[in-house]
């Protein structure tokens, strides 16, 4: 099985950012440098930084300075890069713990994840990505290897297509909108397959990846509301194609997903 693919990098700044008086286009910028790290990389250099920020390396400089002042970034000395310092594993730290929705989950998640011997992972939206909040796995010696704080891409995933199903329609084409941007030339494929994603979820429950994402990986996704007003939240079981066959992902995980979903919506 390849190694997952995860999602691109995306500016976070406001297409009418320069017509909004609010905005703080250096603020928007050093979070913006914040993001750049990924689950499972540690150290990064300005250039990387200033390539995946797409931002002038004096510029990248100047703010990876500042951040180090502030203990948001911290510079190791021996290769010349950056890790995220103390601050901005405080800020993650918080975050996660403030979703209580993550404990309730868990152990629900993780006998889905024993019952089909795969991978039951629970996301939320980030710009054009879903990141994990949590991750639960069998003990199947084969699963997908992705932890809390990985990104997969919101269009092409079966966690990303439930989110959208289950937003608003204007959220929905404020993110599809930014997606044709990223990539013109696979854009119809990709709306065409993320319509019909909406319609399965309408018609099924759930939402589909079989092979959409990486060939050899097959995964169905289901998403909810927490509360009332709150964001929608994913919750996907997904693993090697040879052992996930879409009939038993549809008949027989599905159900289960669909009761996680009834059990943690509007709490």
């Amino acid at each position: 099985m390849t190694g997952p693919k995860l999602a691109g990098k995306q500016t976070v700044t406001s297409p009418n950012a320069k017509e909004d008086r609010h905005f703080v286009t250096a603020l928007a910028r050093g979070l913006e440098l914040l993001s750049c790290f990924r689950s499972g990389e540690k150290l990064l250099g300005n250039q990387e930084l200033a390539e995946r920020a797409r931002l002038p390396k004096s510029t990248v400089s100047r703010m990876t300075y500042t951040l180090t002042r502030l203990a948001y970034l911290e510079f190791v000395q021996e290769v010349g890069k950056y890790r995220l310092g103390t601050a901005a594993l405080a800020l993650g730290t918080a975050m996660l713990s403030r979703l209580d929705i993550r404990k309730m989950a868990r152990p629900l998640m993780q006998q889905v994840a024993d019952f089909s011997h795969a991978t039951v992972s629970l996301g939320v939206r980030d710009r054009l990505s879903m990141i994990f909040v949590e991750n639960c796995r069998s003990q199947a010696a084969l699963t997908l290897r992705l932890d809390v704080g990985a990104r997969i891409p919101i269009a092409s995933t079966a966690m990303g297509r439930a989110y959208l199903a289950e937003t608003s329609e204007a959220e929905r084409h404020d993110i599809l909108e930014r997606v044709r941007a990223l990539d013109e030339v696979a854009w119809h494929a990709m709306n065409q397959k993320v319509l019909r994603s909406i319609d399965e979820y309408r018609e099924l429950g759930c939402c589909t990846s079989f092979g959409d994402w990486q060939a050899d990986v097959n995964a169905i996704a289901v998403a909810f509301r927490p509360s009332e007003n709150a964001a929608p939240v994913s919750i996907n079981c997904g693993g090697p194609a040879f052992s996930l066959s879409p009939d038993f992902l549809l008949n027989e995980v599905k159900p289960r997903l669909l009761e996680i979903a009834g059990r943690l919506g509007n709490q």
